[in-house]
């Protein structure tokens, strides 16, 4: 089973400022990134195919697991191209498909992550099946309109009930992740504090450093 710890990137091209969304894949893998998320908000399935078999192969070289936003029919193309299901995942939020629906059309060994705000939606989350929860908006996030609040104490109470990871998102940067993972965060998610960065792989290392320092 796929440990859900440490520094998880999402790529977003929308939110890449200086290099390609595979470019930044690979530097945020070669600075210490443990997971990799690939989100595309803007174009069809078709045309992020390509990017996502990219970064699928990059994660693959350093055995990191691939998350596919939303999407679980792209998630399912690159396994069947690649029959690696232990490394590839889905992540679905709110209003998207249900992780018990996710669930029943993707391979057992699949990760399936949930977006939830509160307890009583990662409780749910949780008793359908998902491998990990993620908790936000904690610090509040200019990279996706929409969101509700969090805080670290929710993420803590959150922590306390579900017996899966749990995933911090939401504004965080090298400031504040500290706060994140003394308050519970198994992993912690991060896409403009990377994505953004002038140095994405220094940004990456600097993230994983401040991370093992604040689980130490």
């Amino acid at each position: 089973m796929v440990e859900i710890s440490g520094l998880y990137v999402l790529i977003d091209p929308a939110a890449c400022k200086h290099f390609s969304a595979v470019e930044t894949a690979a530097l945020a893998l070669e600075g210490g990134a443990t997971l990799i998320q690939w989100r595309d908000k803007l174009r069809d399935k078709g045309s992020q195919l390509g990017d996502a078999r990219r970064i699928f192969a990059l994660c693959a070289e350093r055995n990191v697991p691939l998350i596919i936003n939303d999407h679980a029919d792209l998630a399912l193309v690159l396994s069947e191209e690649n029959r690696d299901d232990d490394r590839l995942g889905v992540h679905v939020g709110q209003t998207d498909l249900p992780v018990a629906g996710v669930r029943r059309i993707v391979p057992p060994a699949f990760i399936v992550g949930a977006s939830t705000n509160n307890v009583t939606e990662a409780k749910a989350a949780a008793s359908a099946g998902a491998s990990y929860i993620a908790i936000g908006d904690i610090f509040g996030t200019g990279s996706k309109e929409g969101t509700r609040a969090a805080s670290p104490a929710r993420l803590a109470e959150v922590k306390a009930a579900v017996k899966v990871p749990v995933v911090a998102i939401g504004g965080i940067n090298l400031m504040n992740v500290s706060e994140v993972v003394k308050f519970g965060a198994d992993a912690v998610a991060v896409i403009s504090a990377v994505c953004g960065a002038d140095d994405p792989r220094a940004a990456s290392a600097a993230l994983v450093e401040a991370i093992r320092v604040a689980k130490s």
